[in-house]
């Protein structure tokens, strides 16, 4: 112990022993403790009272119960100083000035601080006209809005499209391209050029960062140039004295809707809202049953956290322009209605599994509706069986998944087509519909690469005569499975030749073999010989702005019984072939900015694709090559 310790109880000691009374009262008073040495916070040596002497080395100094020993300080850590050369310092205290500086929002403050300098044409920073921050309403006070938080949005694209491709054309010895030939099938080569300018506006409020809008406006429109040359004539117009080249354009109208947010349901902004107009709707994740933009309304929401989230609502389908595929406005819409209702739940059935169950009625009521396409040819009702009218009501029943299991990734989707068609155009007769379809893709990620397997069966018809039509069948298909346009048979339209005039196999950016005129103008058919898909694939992004994929898938038709009593055969092979395609896509600023692609694909046909289309020492290969350059804004 330190001698400057010790002083205090050897002078009472010797006061107590002289002088009793006072050494009561001293004994009372509470203790004067020492001088204690100090440890100046810059570390200089300890500094203490005259008399009093520092601790030394061998002090006990550690504490009992959490207490700290009286007379002893421990020794400061060293000091922390910062090494960082080219830091940017702060500045001093003077460079603030004691008033506040106005600015006209937060969202300003870094333009402000002249970090940044907007300008309009540049999509990566801060942009008004992106909707990265509200309209100055004092520079357009003849803008029709109150309130703040008003956004406005621009969006631009360019779409450019050219497309070498063959597939079998039917053609007759009395509109062929070369009258000496005697063949069935003409030349199989042909080109197609499209170019697609979209431009959209919307104007919304609301601090979408962290809830929904509040009110949204907003409009899309398309407009195309597309030009094709085909080696036979009749083939892009029903009059053979015209060429066998066509060049046309359009401009569709591809969104006009309003948005309204009813209400928020939680303090985490689970909301509902409702959106009417022409609008984007997608039945499923990958587009199997319903993908399009269509006249409509919709109520749709959320609630516990966004975890659950629903869709109620209809729509009245539009007419479509014949060869852009965009929605023609100023055309009466069809009588073909769509109803559904949709629920999403998170982390069910299992963790990290999305699934979707969805109830759609589509309704069609287009009997006694005669339409001819633009290019000639009629599309309601198909050239396929008696040639009659029809209408039908089809309700499908449907669940849907997608998340992963563990490492495996998975997107599945199964369908029931349930109802009646008035009309069969085998039997003309009334008819139930009961088909069914399935689908599933499973892949698996290792770093840079992604491996796929896909699946699908839908179900053909297998007795045209006995009163049920079991053919599935979707509303409007544009499926992103299985290589998706990258792969030829999704990506080309093969004409029914024999069975039926201007009407196809499958649909373009279709899987599925339905025998429609027209996927955009025709009507659903049951009476089909159904697919069957097995594939694999595989993605490898070699850098974040290049990246490969190859895909080979196989396909059979699921039942031939249609097929042989329209072209009057006795047996059709199932087999179709092998669909071989690889693709590479070019993202050179790592965006969605800029994305260049070039893709090709093979059909290798089989024994039942041949039976179909063989011709005289015919191509036994068909080929597919898709260059596409898209533009945003």
């Amino acid at each position: 112990m330190a001698l400057a310790s010790l002083a205090l109880p050897l002078i009472l000691a010797q006061q107590a022993a002289s002088d009793p009374v006072s050494a009561e009262i001293e004994t009372l008073k509470p203790p004067v403790l020492a001088p204690q040495c100090e440890l100046p916070p810059d570390q200089r040596p300890i500094i203490c009272p005259p008399g009093v002497e520092p601790a030394p080395d061998d002090v006990d100094t550690g504490s009992i119960g959490g207490r700290r020993r009286p007379g002893y300080n421990a020794t400061l850590p060293r000091q922390a100083v910062q090494n960082n050369p080219g830091a940017l310092r702060a500045p001093p205290p003077e460079a603030f000035p004691a008033d506040q500086i106005p600015i006209p929002d937060r969202w300003r403050l870094i333009e402000t601080l002249g970090v940044v300098k907007e300008r309009w044409f540049d999509p990566y920073n801060q942009n008004t006209y992106k909707g990265d921050r509200p309209i100055n309403r004092a520079k357009v006070p003849w803008l029709p809005i109150r309130g703040d938080d008003w956004f406005f949005i621009v969006n631009a694209v360019s779409d450019t499209v050219v497309e070498p491709r063959s597939f079998p054309i039917p053609v007759g010895v009395q509109t062929t391209e070369r009258p000496g030939s005697t063949d069935v099938f003409g030349k199989a080569g042909s080109l197609a050029v499209s170019q697609t300018f979209i431009a959209g506006l919307a104007l919304l409020k609301g601090q979408t960062a962290y809830k929904p809008p509040d009110v949204e406006y907003r409009v899309t429109l398309a407009f195309n140039v597309n030009h094709v040359d085909v080696p036979e004539r009749r083939v892009l117009f029903v009059e053979p004295s015209k060429p066998s080249h066509r060049t046309d354009h359009f401009l569709g109208v591809q969104e006009a809707f309003f948005d309204y947010h009813i209400r928020n349901s939680s303090d985490r902004y689970d909301f509902d809202s409702l959106r009417l107009g022409i609008q984007p709707f997608q039945a499923d994740f990958r587009g199997f049953l319903f993908n399009d933009n269509q006249l409509g309304i919709r109520f749709f929401g959320t609630r516990d956290n966004n975890r659950i989230q629903y869709n109620l609502g209809a729509f009245w389908r539009l007419e479509k322009d014949t060869n852009s595929g965009l929605n023609a406005v100023l055309q009466t819409p069809r009588d073909d209605f769509v109803f559904y209702a949709n629920i999403y739940r998170q982390d069910f059935l299992i963790p990290a599994l999305t699934s979707q169950f969805t109830v759609v009625y589509n309704m069609n009521r287009e009997k006694n509706d005669i339409q001819i396409d633009d290019n000639g040819f009629p599309v309601r009702p198909a050239l396929l069986g008696n040639l009659r009218g029809r209408e039908y009501d089809a309700i499908y029943l449907g669940y849907n998944a997608d998340g992963r299991i563990g490492r495996i990734n998975l997107t599945a989707s199964a369908y029931a087509a349930l109802g009646k068609d008035r009309g069969n155009f085998f039997t003309g007769e009334n008819a139930d519909i009961r088909a069914f379809m399935g689908a599933a893709e499973l892949s698996y990620d290792k770093d840079w690469m992604r491996f796929r397997l896909s699946g699908l069966y839908a179900s053909g018809d297998g007795d045209p005569y006995d009163g049920k039509e079991t053919g599935y069948d979707a509303i409007f298909e544009n499926p992103i499975f299985a290589g998706a346009d990258t792969s030829y048979w999704i990506r080309q339209t093969i004409p029914f030749a024999g069975g039926g005039r201007a009407v196809s196999i499958n649909g373009r950016n279709g899987i599925l073999n339905a025998l429609r005129s027209s996927k955009e103008q025709g009507q659903s058919n049951f009476n089909n010989p159904g697919t069957i898909l097995l594939g694999a694939g595989a993605d490898f992004d070699l850098t974040p702005q290049l990246r490969l994929s190859a895909n080979a898938n196989h396909l059979w038709f699921e039942n031939t019984a249609t097929l042989e009593v329209l072209r009057n055969e006795g047996s059709i092979p199932r087999d179709i072939g092998w669909d071989l395609s690889a693709a590479t896509i070019w993202r050179p600023k790592a965006t969605q900015n800029i994305v260049a692609r070039l893709s090709a694909a093979t059909l290798l046909p089989g024994k039942g694709f041949r039976d179909l289309f063989d011709k005289q020492g015919g191509d036994r290969a068909y080929y597919s090559v898709l260059a596409n350059l898209v533009l945003s804004y």
